[in-house]
């Protein structure tokens, strides 16, 4: 792996001694990250960053208002749940009200892989069956269970029983959600013949991992009508395109008219402290509650609560939803007009800050310069990743923060890529 110095190269030795192979680190020449500002980091040597990759971050890195919450609550009172504590209840209360009615619980994690596992244990208790749907490069998270539900992990395909992959659903106009329920029906439909009871669809509602596919808005509303007449709930993981990063309030399932039956939540809920989520609704929690009972030692902690708390307030206040559905628009309409000047570029996806640029060489996946790209972005300080079952989408997904003067950067800094990689 090329690296840019010896000190970098000796951290990356020591890093592999001390952690072992099963890590990854992004791109060719790594980026040793020192300190956050806003949409900013700054590497060891002062250098910054534009980041328009990391949505953890989603009120922008180190801001100061949850950096003081966090501080605060630290020094007064860090302890679970089984004790009483208003913050949670008051953070509870707030979270709520940001769903539809019909959704009456929420339940905390740490993680969002540890929501992810408990909304699966809350469909197999409350449905009595095993099987789950997942698109064909999911990820949903790293716990055993859905390990096996996750294939963009790059593991081998799944080949437990209980699991059916549909392909994701494609850019067909007015057709998409006719013929993604098709495949979800068709899979409910597989498990029965096979003996094996449906619980659950579960996705990501803007299918991050499978190249983003935000449009024709309401595409999903099939789905969870086939999803409800084979026995089975539906789960909308959030942890990616929530906390109004699709520039439509808070969720990416609100843009499809539809009603999960529980909704997951992570990354950004906290600014990056450790506090994720899920949400429910109540006749499933009384029923999981009846045959089983669940705690989470850091889940839901004063501190969390603190942090989630400030992010909600950050949000709200500083019309970070509006500025994801303003500055994604401008950010669209910039990388729309690449297509004009590079071939390479063939559609342009997503909703709000939240986009996917698919590349395609000749009428097929173009992964290798999708790669190229990424680390020629990187090398001009500018970081993103790719996604897709071809690794052939380049993923753009700043924190809320983002506004039109980095939307220009990032677009200048692509198109100056992209004549490198494929010269006009």
């Amino acid at each position: 792996m090329p690296v840019e110095n010896a000190s970098t190269q000796d951290l990356i030795a020591r890093r592999n001694r001390l952690l072992g192979p099963a890590y990854r680190l992004f791109y060719e020449q790594p980026v040793q990250i020192v300190r956050g500002d806003g949409v900013w980091l700054y590497d060891q040597a002062g250098d910054r960053y534009l980041d328009a990759y990391n949505n953890v971050a989603c009120v922008g890195h180190c801001h100061p208002r949850v950096v003081e919450a966090i501080a605060r609550q630290a020094a007064e009172l860090n302890t679970h749940t089984r004790y009483l504590h208003e913050s949670i209840l008051d953070y509870a209360e707030r979270l709520l009200a940001s769903f539809p009615a019909e959704i009456g619980h929420v339940m905390f994690t740490c993680t969002g892989s540890e929501a992810n596992d408990l909304a699966l244990r809350v469909a197999r208790t409350c449905t009595g069956g095993t099987g789950v749907i997942v698109t064909r490069t999911a990820y949903h998270g790293v716990t055993g269970a859905l390990a096996e539900l996750s294939p963009s992990l790059g593991l081998p395909e799944p080949t437990a029983a209980h699991v059916r992959l549909v392909p994701a659903p494609q850019s067909a106009g007015d057709a998409t959600g006719e013929i993604f329920s098709g495949h979800v029906r068709a899979a409910f439909d597989d498990m029965k013949r096979s003996g094996i009871r449906p619980a659950a669809l579960l996705v990501d509602t803007i299918f991050s991992s499978d190249g983003v596919f935000a449009d024709p808005p309401s595409f999903l509303a099939p789905a969870v009508e086939a999803t409800h007449a084979a026995g089975a709930l539906f789960i909308a993981d959030e942890v990616q395109p929530g906390f109004g990063r699709c520039g439509h309030g808070l969720w990416g399932f609100a843009r499809h008219g539809v009603i999960p039956d529980m909704v997951t939540m992570g990354k950004p809920m906290g600014n990056g402290h450790p506090v994720a989520a899920m949400a429910a609704r109540p006749a499933l929690l009384r029923e999981f509650g009846a045959r089983s009972r669940y705690f989470n030692t850091f889940g839901g902690n004063p501190v969390s609560a603190a942090a989630a708390t400030t992010v909600l307030d950050i949000i709200q206040q500083e019309g970070l939803v509006e500025n994801a559905r303003r500055t994604g628009a401008y950010l669209r309409e910039k990388l729309d007009a690449l297509r004009s000047r590079h071939d390479l570029v063939a559609e342009v996806r997503g909703a709000g800050l939240f986009l996917g640029v698919e590349l395609r060489r000749n009428g097929a996946p173009a992964g290798k310069e999708a790669a190229e790209l990424v680390n020629a972005l990187r090398a001009r300080h500018v970081l993103i990743s790719a996604a897709g079952p071809g690794a052939n989408v380049l993923k753009i997904r700043p924190p809320l923060v983002f506004g039109t003067e980095h939307a220009d950067l990032l677009v200048d800094t692509l198109n100056q890529a992209l004549l490198q990689i494929s010269p006009a």
